[in-house]
Order: structure tokens, then sequence, then C-alpha cells
């Protein structure tokens, strides 16, 4: 059993483990419907997907038709203008086959520029605050990647009142001092105002580098369950957040599993013998 917690302001129950759906992007349907099989059998309630994760929407919506009730259901888009985030949201709620979403996310908004062009006159966020007063969506959120995620989510919701954040948050990046205080500083301000943490990389080993990559991932993972559990559970135990599943449907079930057996967070020691036997290292540059 995967543990729930309300998410965010939102006040929806959501199994701390949300369903990465990235993991889809490159799977037939048959294989779409076993993981959403899976899905029902750890119990997981919410999907987080996005129209840039192949045909990933298109699946989960022949889902939707059927269990739209069981899951709180978040998409994103990368567009930053007003007219080309809305296109992509109508195209996104037509190929989910739903009415409404229940989180729109602003999608890797960390560059400074293409964040004054989303927040400004005509731009992604104003869309999204349409769809929120015309009820195709319920809540607005913003997700980012790289070092510089938890200081540009603070930078948004000084300007913006979003429900949710989703950036990177793994044991390796937080011995990153820079990174570990900004990240500290964003889940205060998160607590403060109830916004929503969802977190991913939680089982990333390090870049591929010059290895032939064997896993859809973009960064090198975790692979034997132990590694994978030590991991999972150390994301776990920072009670407020979520953790978001991996883009890879082989692993996928190991994550779970060491979701639904998460007790207590590994000890310090613990977690320094794990990233020194597995060669952990960081998989962003201090300029991504």
């Amino acid at each position: 059993m995967i543990a729930k917690q309300s998410f965010g302001r939102t006040g929806h129950m959501s199994t701390r483990t949300i369903f990465g759906a990235a993991a889809l992007g490159t799977v037939t349907q048959d294989k779409a419907d076993r993981i959403m099989e899976l899905l029902m059998y750890y119990e997981i309630n919410h999907i987080d997907t996005a129209p840039m994760y192949g045909d990933a929407e298109l699946y989960i919506g022949s889902w939707m038709e059927r269990h739209r009730h069981k899951f709180f259901l978040a998409t994103k888009t990368e567009k930053r203008t007003y007219e080309g985030a809305w296109e992509q949201f109508m195209r996104s709620l037509e190929t989910l086959r739903v009415d409404q979403v229940d989180l729109l996310q602003l999608h890797d908004l960390v560059d400074p520029e293409e964040w004054k062009l989303a927040l400004g006159m005509n731009g992604a966020l104003e869309a999204a605050i349409e769809a929120r007063r015309q009820g195709l969506t319920r809540f607005i959120g913003v997700t980012g990647h790289g070092m510089t995620a938890p200081a540009m989510h603070q930078r948004s919701l000084e300007y913006f009142g979003f429900d949710a954040v989703l950036l990177p948050y793994n044991y390796v990046m937080m011995q990153n001092a820079k990174y570990a205080a900004d990240f500290e500083a964003l889940m205060a301000l998160c607590q403060e105002r109830n916004v929503a943490v969802q977190t991913t990389k939680s089982i990333a080993r390090g870049s591929w580098g010059n290895k032939t990559r064997i896993r859809t991932t973009w960064y090198e993972p975790l692979e034997n369950q132990d590694a994978i559990d030590k991991a999972v559970h150390w994301v776990m135990g920072q009670p407020k957040v979520f953790l978001n599943t991996l883009g890879d449907v082989q692993l996928l079930p190991k994550v779970l599993e060491a979701a639904s057996r998460f007790r207590v967070a590994p000890s310090e020691k613990v977690m320094e013998r794990l990233a020194a036997k597995q060669k952990m290292a960081p998989i962003f540059g201090p300029n991504d």
C-alpha cells in the first residue's frame, strides 16, 4: 500500500507516488494497458502526462473513458504564448478524451526569457487562467528541470499563485550546497502557501556519457531493487513531497514496489555507501 496525502490546497488525497506518463512515450497500446493494470494494483490515483510524451495522452485517453473518476489527471503545455498554449491544451483535452483536467502545468519554465514570455501579456499563463475560468482545468502548476529550477519556482510563486510545482530531487543533487539551499527555501515557501511539491529523477545514477543507452530515460538510472529501494525511500523520507515515477516501463514496477514498502528514510551513512557503490553522479551541469 502506498500512502496518500493531500496534494497541496487542491484537497485531493494523492498517492505519494505519482505515475509519470513519460514512460508510455514509446510503447504500444497493449503495453500501456498492462501498465494501467499495474497502477490499479498499486492503487495509484494520480497521473502526470504531457503532449510531449509520444503517444502517452492517446493511450491514457482510452483509460479515461472508463476510469476518469479514479484519477487526479495532470497535463502540461510547453508553449509560451497564449495562442500556442491554448491550442496545445485543446488538443490534449481531445486526445485524453476528457472535458477537464485537474491540473494544467507550464512545462520546464526555467529560462528567464521564456519565463517573461510565458508569464507576460498574452503568455501561456493567461491561457491557463482562462482555461481555469472556463472549467477546463481546476488548478495551475509549473514544472522545471536543471539546477535553477527551485530558484525559478520561487520566482514563479512570488508572481502568481500556482497550485503545484515539479522539480528534480534526489540524494546526489542535494549534496550540491546551492541546489539544496534553493530547494529548502522553495519547500518552506510551498509549505507556507500549501503548494504541492512533485519531484523527479529519484533513481538517477548519473549521465549516460559514452555508455550505450539501455533505458528510455535520458539519464542512467539505478537498476537493482535494493538500490532503487534506498533511493526511493530517501525521497519519500521528505514527508511533504510527492515522487513522480520515471520514464521507463521496465523499471516502473521496481519503483512502485519500493514505494509500497516505504516506512522510514535510510540514514546518511547508508546513502553515502549507496552513492559510492553505485558511482552516483550529478546528472546536471552547473549551468543546466
